[in-house]
């Protein structure tokens, strides 16, 4: 398991590299153009005045419709932009990223197509405090610290938080 070394405290100012897609998602939000989460991935936040959505990395998947890299191209771009910037060494480009607004996640292992898929990547970006993410058992801020998991495997849940949270979650599913 992967742990970004660097550490800051929640009342610490967003990081340069993370500067952008915080303008941007933070965008969605006030523009009231923040998707609605689907039906399954409903199953699984048990709380928050946001939501979830996913994309897939115009890069490597330039030839498969998804209705969300396609409704916000510049946010997706941004994203996988981010990926290559925070990624651990030798950690190749996802296929996907879960976008999540304000989501309080419920213990759970992913689901879907993802049965042998590499381990995910998350971060947290926002105002906010707590909101630590658990696997297995072990606590995590992931507030602008990547963290590197197996999501399909390890069960995972977020903890409450007060502030304006969200977070970015890479994977590739096999």
């Amino acid at each position: 398991r992967w742990v970004a070394p660097m550490a800051l405290p929640s009342a610490a100012p967003c990081p340069e590299a993370y500067r952008k897609v915080l303008q941007l998602l933070q965008g969605l939000v006030d523009e009231g153009r923040w998707p609605p989460t689907s039906p399954a991935r409903s199953q699984v936040v048990r709380a928050g005045d946001g939501g979830t959505f996913s994309a897939v990395n115009p890069l490597l998947l330039s030839g498969t419709k998804n209705r969300r890299a396609a409704e916000f191209p510049e946010l997706t771009a941004a994203v996988f932009e981010l990926e290559m910037a925070i990624a651990p060494p030798g950690r190749s480009p996802s296929t996907f990223a879960a976008f999540n607004h304000n989501a309080l996640f419920s213990p759970h292992t992913d689901s879907g197509a993802g049965l042998g898929q590499s381990s995910s990547l998350i971060v947290g970006l926002g105002d906010y405090c707590g909101g630590e993410l658990v696997v297995e058992g072990t606590s995590s801020d992931i507030r602008y610290r990547p963290l590197e998991f197996d999501g399909w495997r390890q069960r995972h849940w977020t903890l409450p938080f007060a502030g304006t949270r969200f977070s970015l979650v890479w994977f590739s599913p096999a």
